[in-house]
């Protein structure tokens, strides 16, 4: 065994981030994963641009090619029986089915759960949706609907404007929590011999990841609401403004924040009432953050960084998503990997094992662009695995 999945067959009937992106994450980790698309059309997000990627036939949605690497790709129409029956053969061979549809949807195929597992037992059936299979099966699922109905936009910029996160953030939290269900099954199926039924949705893994949101709002009944980029319970923990720009400072403890006023030449403030512990500070935030800017205007944000890193704080200038990728190529995290020639390069696993590493990356595959050879291997009698 060289990657951890190694020998697992992945039937990928999901669509747009959530589920392709489990997939991949499972292809990464050494999975065969078969995408089934559409004909003529493939995965929504095939057409979600700009921006788009170069690649040896043309171009590429760069969204699609984010959640799709190392798979091979079958056109399939459903409707049609012969592509019906191929895609019953895919579901009775591959170890985990990953899909999205809409809940009832596969049923009418013999794609459902409970039809798959009768031919296959020992499949893992990763069902995705938005608001689950009960009472909400019929609502859409969407990233952007289940930030704004689930309160993360609530709590997300500034107390005027509800914003939503920057990226697609809901999606890739449920497909971490898909991964966690999928990998769990796999150990249950080692122990007990049978596969199960995994499900997750949209707005239980946002709920979820409220952490320390949720816990306070549930133990107190106090709604949460946007602060910005201060923190509900930690001060400083914030930007704070400089000379030039604005310096992310975290105060975790009462010993840090006694640094940080030290190293800004203000050590009285450690030892005003106001700001001596961490409940004080959180109390009386507005006038803390203006003394503390009052100094830091004094000069820049590099400058701060570096004088106030020196000391052990946990301080950062507020960079793009170019200076993050150039951060982690400097502390030598190797943040981008090739996918092929020609092909732009994409960010690498964030997963290192020191036994089985992440190795082996494929570009996203064209539409329908390994149909022969999914097609012949399905056709033969016995799994060739």
């Amino acid at each position: 065994m060289t990657r951890p999945l190694e020998g697992l067959m992945v039937a990928d009937f999901s669509r747009v981030l959530a589920g392709p992106l489990a997939a991949a994450t499972l292809a990464d980790l050494g999975a065969e994963v078969i995408k089934v698309e559409r004909p003529g059309s493939g995965d929504d997000t095939r057409h979600w641009g700009p921006p788009w990627t170069a690649t040896p036939d043309g171009t590429s949605s760069s969204y699609f090619e984010s959640a799709n690497r190392s798979k091979k790709s079958v056109e399939l129409d459903l409707a049609d029986p012969a592509d019906l029956a191929i895609a019953q053969e895919l579901a009775r061979r591959c170890d985990i089915l990953i899909e999205n549809f809409k809940t009832g949807s596969l049923e009418r195929y013999d794609l459902g759960y409970d039809a798959v597992s009768s031919r296959n037992p020992g499949v893992i059936y990763a069902s995705i949706s938005g608001f689950g299979s009960k009472e909400g099966a019929d609502l859409a699922g969407y990233d952007f609907l289940v930030q704004a109905v689930g309160g993360l936009m609530s709590i997300t910029g500034r107390p005027d404007e509800p914003t939503k996160a920057g990226v697609a953030l809901v999606d890739v939290l449920t497909s971490k929590d898909a991964i966690a269900g999928i990998l769990a099954a796999l150990r249950v199926r080692d122990v007990i011999g049978h596969g199960q039924h995994v499900e997750v949705n949209l707005l239980s893994s946002l709920l979820g990841s409220l952490a320390n949101q949720a816990s306070g709002y549930l133990t107190t009944g106090t709604v949460p609401v946007a602060m910005g980029n201060q923190h509900p319970s930690i001060a400083p923990y914030e930007t704070l403004r400089a000379e030039d720009g604005h310096v992310a400072v975290c105060c975790g403890n009462d010993n840090q924040f006694t640094r940080l006023a030290i190293a800004v030449g203000r050590p009285e403030l450690s030892e005003d009432p106001r700001f001596a512990r961490n409940g004080d500070r959180v109390a009386h935030r507005e006038a803390l953050v203006g003394q503390l800017e009052e100094v830091l205007a004094t000069d820049t944000v590099d400058s701060w960084v570096e004088r106030l890193s020196r000391v052990g704080l946990p301080v950062g200038k507020v960079g793009t998503v170019a200076d993050g990728f150039e951060l982690a190529a400097r502390l030598g995290l190797e943040p981008t990997v090739d996918v092929g020639e020609g092909r732009s390069r994409q960010v690498r696993s964030p997963l290192t094992f020191s036994a089985t590493p992440v190795t082996a990356y494929t570009a996203p595959p064209a539409l329908g662009e390994h149909n022969d050879v999914v097609r012949t291997m399905l056709s033969t009698q016995e799994n060739p695995r």
